[in-house]
Order: structure tokens, then sequence, then C-alpha cells
């Protein structure tokens, strides 16, 4: 998949999913020109006559993932250029038209080597690399997958080179309070325009609220990674469902939670993420049976969502634009003229995906 923006397309479907909650009604069209959305239609009137008909699709904002360790046999943190690429392609073709890379906890001295060739992919591919989330290692008492003798505390020397070396590369940093009890990294990491996502953490209730204080805009992975919420001490996960500036992901794929338990995470907050936190797919799970991420796709996530009942127009959210929100995005995740041309085609009675178009280029 090459880069670009493709030129004038306009797509007629069954209902138009805008990301923000909505769904049109039927016979909708979305008009594309130069890598964008130019114009939207729906109801009883046409749709222009050279419209390409996906027939009843459901035609959707691209799924926006804000943490993907690897696919495949391809784990981004140690394969090179080419195949890191052609694993984001094959996440592309599968409707996930914007990611982040994410790293686990390595060594420091390794970061700066790792960054560069991620740096390099994202030049690759321009607009659906958003960027990288550094999941690590300044993480606490709930290491999960991560080895506890590469934790350490937040080192504000290494997160400024980080910023000062690559810029805007790194999006996301998910971090630990008791790694950073007096939150001088968050606050730095906030200042840079970095989104500190607490986790791997069993900071309690009041602790997580100081974090958010501090800057923290996110939890990941609700539930997991972190200490249990109980009706007297409802720790980070309490904080994340109670508190408005913590905005919750979720991996939905209901292995790591409870179908019941993600069913209350996304009525409680409908700004939650939805995200895969796919790894290689022979590493989901250590030698002891630890959980160390997952094989799920973010159409698959949608879809689980759905099945509990929930209003595909809201799954869909949960996985678009509720995503590029918390990177400040407000062109991605939206079926709005003047967003990016970002679609996937989605079956309007199973939500396997049909199509999808990246920039306005068919994939």
């Amino acid at each position: 998949m090459e880069g670009g923006e493709g030129g004038a397309l306009t797509l007629a479907c069954g209902r138009v999913v805008n990301g923000d909650g909505g769904i049109s009604a039927e016979q909708a069209w979305v008009s594309m020109a130069h890598g964008r959305v130019v114009a939207t239609g729906a109801g009883a009137g046409p749709a222009p006559p050279d419209a390409l008909d996906l027939g009843d699709a459901l035609l959707a904002p691209g799924f926006v993932d804000l943490q993907v360790n690897g696919w495949g046999d391809v784990d981004f943190a140690t394969a090179g250029v080419d195949e890191i690429t052609g694993a984001i392609d094959e996440l592309v073709a599968g409707g996930t038209t914007a990611l982040l890379p994410t790293l686990c906890t390595a060594p420091l001295a390794t970061y700066d080597a790792t960054l560069a060739r991620l740096n390099d992919v994202r030049a690759a591919r321009p607009g659906v690399v958003l960027g990288v989330h550094l999941e690590g290692p300044f993480l606490g008492g709930a290491p999960g997958a991560h080895p506890p003798d590469l934790l350490c505390p937040a080192d504000e020397t290494f997160l400024r080179h980080v910023c000062d070396t690559f810029g805007d590369l790194v999006r996301v940093v998910t971090l630990a309070s008791e790694a950073d009890p007096d939150g001088a990294a968050t606050r730095l990491l906030a200042e840079r325009g970095v989104v500190v996502a607490l986790g791997h953490s069993t900071v309690d209730f009041d602790g997580a609220l100081a974090a958010a204080d501090a800057g923290a805009r996110m939890v990941t992975h609700l539930f997991n990674g972190m200490g249990p919420m109980h009706h007297r001490a409802p720790g980070l996960a309490g904080a994340a469902l109670h508190d408005r500036r913590l905005v919750p992901s979720l991996i939905a794929d209901f292995v790591h939670v409870h179908p019941a338990m993600v069913k209350l995470a996304v009525d409680a907050r409908p700004d939650a993420v939805l995200v895969t936190d796919a790894v290689p797919a022979a590493a989901t799970r250590l030698a002891d049976g630890t959980l160390a991420g997952s094989t799920l796709t973010m159409d698959a996530a949608v879809r689980n969502v759905a099945s509990l009942g929930v209003p595909v127009a809201r799954a869909v959210r949960h996985a678009t634009a509720n995503a590029a929100r918390v990177l400040g995005l407000y062109d991605r995740g939206r079926i709005v003229p003047g967003a990016r041309a970002d679609l996937v085609a989605l079956d309007p009675h199973d939500l396997t995906v049909r199509g999808v178009w990246v920039g306005g280029r068919p994939v």
C-alpha cells in the first residue's frame, strides 16, 4: 500500500455511520477528493450518477488503534522496516486505517534505535502510522507481562531526550503513578503534547486523581494491569470510570475482560477507546499463563461490543472518533466534509469488512 491521496470518488451505500455515534438514513453516499471527504448525503435524494455502488454496506470511518504491538509473526519492537510495513498493510486491509505501533518495556539504551526504525515506518506509511505508544518501562505494581527487572522510575532526562530527538513521534506514554510519584514526568510529557496514560499500576483512587491533576489523560487497557476495583477501594479502574479526564482504553476480546465488564465500561464511559493490544500470534501468553496481549482485530472488537446490545453506531464510535479525539485529531474517525477519507465498508448483518479506503484510495 503506497501513500498519496486519491482522486475524486463517490461511494453509495446502505447507511453512513459518521463516527460521532450517529447513523444516516438509507441510500446514503460519501464523496471524496484529494484524500478528504467533500460531501455526504442520505435519504430520498439520489447519489451522484458516477457513484460506486456498495449495495447495503454500512460505510464507517476507518478504525484507529492506539495500542498494537505487532501482527502475525511481526514484533514492532524488533522487526525491520519492511516487515513492519507489511504487517501494517495487513491491518489496514482489515479496516485499521490509523494506529500507534506500541513498544513494551525494554532497556532504556535500546529505545533510540527502535524509535529511529519506527520513524522510518511512519515515513513509509504517512497518515496510517500516527506515531508510537511507549508502554513502559516506567511501570509499577502490576507489571503483567512486562519484565519486572527492566521496570524503573520515570526518567525525565530520557523523556526529554526522546521528545527532543524524535519530535512528535511519541504520542502516548503509559506509566504508573508509583514510577512518577510527584507527577514530574507526567507534567513534562503533557507540556510536550504527549498523552500520558496510567497503567500497570496498583495506584489507589486518590493517587489516580492526583495523576490526572498532573496531566494524565488515559488509562491503559481498563481492568488489566491494575489493582481490583472494590466498592470501598475503587482504585485505578474506579478512577477511570469516574473521572472524565481519564479516558479508558479497553481490550474487548472477551478474554482480557468479561463481556459484562466490557458492557459496564462502555455504558459508563461513552468516550472509552477500543484497542487491540495485539502481539505476534505466538506471544499472547507467558509460560505461566499470564496474558501478554491479544490477536484481536479492531473489526472484531466492534463486533464484540455490538453483540452486547450496544448500537452499531456507538460501537463504531469507540473504535474511531473516540481514539482520534484522545490524540486531538478531529479530522479522523468521522465522516464529515473536511475529514480524512479513511473509510471502511461493513456488512450490515455481521459487521465484517467488505472494503477499505485510505486517503480516498481503495486498499
